[in-house]
């Protein structure tokens, strides 16, 4: 009797404890960038919005999701891109004992915080990506394949096709859910061809940008190759000023409009002030000269009249002493 009395009771107690709602899934990090449309398991995620334990993110075509993890890990989300927190186990030395995400499709930066490299996981359609105290760029195609790129530290890639080391700083490898795998080796513009998609890895490429630290990183020379080129190309239009810039020269033409036909009339005009007044002055001053020289001419022949008088009177004066001599 007792025993269908427990029963009961233990069918009770399921009942009631079914009844309460599940426990509210943990915090484990919050968003600190978010930029277009960004949305969780309970609709838009703003700045400062906690993300928790088995929630799935989603951008838009041209959304952008950065988030910080409770042991400083960091992870941004590009645009198109789908993740779930699949585990999260928080100790409380500010770590965690375990941290995976599952990576759907879309791409993404990795930038490790104080845990154990050990802790931290990355599922792909592709493979695990296995981090040894990283940084780096990873995306995820439609049809699943995938490609990572280091940026720091060291990571290993793991798939049905085996295991690729990446070493060295923007080193890269890309592998297929059926188990095909390039080997490990240094990024270049070819990996777009081989994605068959220019959008892809837009934080190396640069079209899209990071705030903070994390944005630091990247490179490996794939800025120029960015489908964004196709926005650069618009710096035909510095070009396009260049000749512009050139047109100084033409500038310099400017002083042929000032021709020296303005200066000349002003310089013609004031010399023949000048010339007139001169010669004014040198007739006058002839006109002097010559007065002056008709004066002392006249002054000679009445000198030279009064000699002749004086002559003329001695002669005569003579004649009459000789004419009574003779008397």
């Amino acid at each position: 009797m007792w025993g269908w009395r427990s029963v009961s009771v233990a069918t009770l107690c399921i009942a009631l404890s079914s009844a309460w709602p599940a426990r509210a899934a943990e915090p484990v990090g919050q968003a600190v960038v978010i930029k277009t449309e960004v949305t969780g398991q309970s609709g838009p995620i703003e700045v400062d919005t906690s993300v928790h334990r088995n929630e799935r993110i989603k951008t838009s075509q041209s959304g952008l999701g950065q988030f910080l993890f409770r042991d400083g890990t960091k992870l941004a989300v590009g645009w198109g891109s789908s993740v779930v927190i699949d585990k999260y186990v928080f100790d409380d030395s500010q770590s965690v004992k375990k941290l995976t995400i599952r990576a759907a499709k879309g791409t993404f930066r990795w930038v490790s915080g104080s845990s154990n490299s050990s802790a931290y996981q990355i599922l792909t359609p592709a493979g695990t990506i296995g981090v040894r105290g990283t940084a780096f760029d990873f995306y995820v195609g439609p049809d699943g394949t995938t490609a990572v790129v280091l940026l720091n530290g060291a990571a290993r890639f793991c798939g049905p096709g085996g295991c690729r080391q990446l070493q060295q700083r923007c080193d890269c490898v890309v592998a297929k859910p059926n188990g095909n795998m390039s080997a490990a080796r240094r990024v270049d513009p070819s990996i777009f061809a081989t994605l068959g998609n220019e959008r892809a890895l837009p934080f190396l490429s640069g079209n899209q940008r990071l705030a903070g630290g994390i944005g630091m990183l990247g490179g490996c020379n794939m800025a120029s190759v960015a489908p964004e080129r196709k926005d650069r190309k618009r710096p035909p239009p510095p070009t396009s000023p260049a000749p512009q810039r050139q047109d100084p020269p033409q500038k310099q033409a400017e002083p042929q409009k000032e021709r020296p036909t303005k200066p000349d009339t002003p310089q013609h005009d004031e010399p023949d002030k000048p010339d007139k007044h001169d010669g004014r002055g040198r007739h006058e001053h002839h006109d002097q000269h010559d007065d002056h020289d008709y004066h002392d001419q006249g002054h000679h022949r009445d000198r030279d009249h009064d000699r002749d008088r004086d002559r003329d009177g001695d002669t005569n004066h003579d004649r009459a002493r000789n004419f009574n001599r003779n008397r």
